[in-house]
């Protein structure tokens, strides 16, 4: 376009019926790049959206101009297909180092088998419960225990291993 006036002529004709000239082009220029006719109406929306918001009064070829719009687009979408890329890589890459994600059904399920365990853990008679909480939860030895409260080492393993016995029969019942 050679000056202002055809340039407005060319919006106008844009807006105006951009369906019947500008359209059938564009989506079938983005059809041979993307082969998906969504995306490629999705582009071709996107191309008259940045040339209604453009400042275009210095564009000296209006098809030009549109299709280094539909070009930069399509250059816009090969980036962020890029991006997704590698973060679907990095993510398949971290699953494959057991780092479990933040599955919310998981995180609901391990809080509803920590209130088992902890409802379980209550249950048990006062001496074996203390016992076992000291020994498994806050990592004191069976001999440090024995001493604490008075008893031989053996009836420190007697009640861990009572503890644990009631633990597994009552979680793998509550399944």
């Amino acid at each position: 376009m050679t000056n202002n006036v055809e340039m407005k002529q060319f919006q106008h004709a844009v807006q105006d019926d951009f369906s019947n000239r500008w359209w059938p082009v564009l989506v079938a220029y983005f059809l041979r790049r993307v082969d998906n006719r969504a995306e490629a109406e999705d582009l071709t929306q996107d191309v008259f959206k940045r040339l209604l918001t453009s400042d275009t009064s210095d564009v000296q070829s209006a098809e030009a101009y549109v299709f280094r719009v539909a070009s930069n687009l399509l250059a816009d979408r090969a980036r962020r297909s890029k991006v997704r890329n590698e973060y679907l890589h990095n993510a398949a890459t971290t699953e494959e180092r057991h780092v479990e994600w933040l599955d919310p059904s998981r995180i609901a399920s391990n809080h509803e088998a920590i209130d088992k365990l902890a409802a379980s853990v209550s249950a048990l008679p006062k001496r074996t419960r203390d016992i076992f909480v000291l020994y498994r939860f806050e990592g004191m030895s069976q001999d440090d225990i024995a001493d604490s409260i008075g008893i031989s080492r053996s009836a420190v393993k007697k009640h861990v291993a009572k503890a644990l016995r009631y633990l597994v029969i009552q979680l793998r019942d509550s399944r």
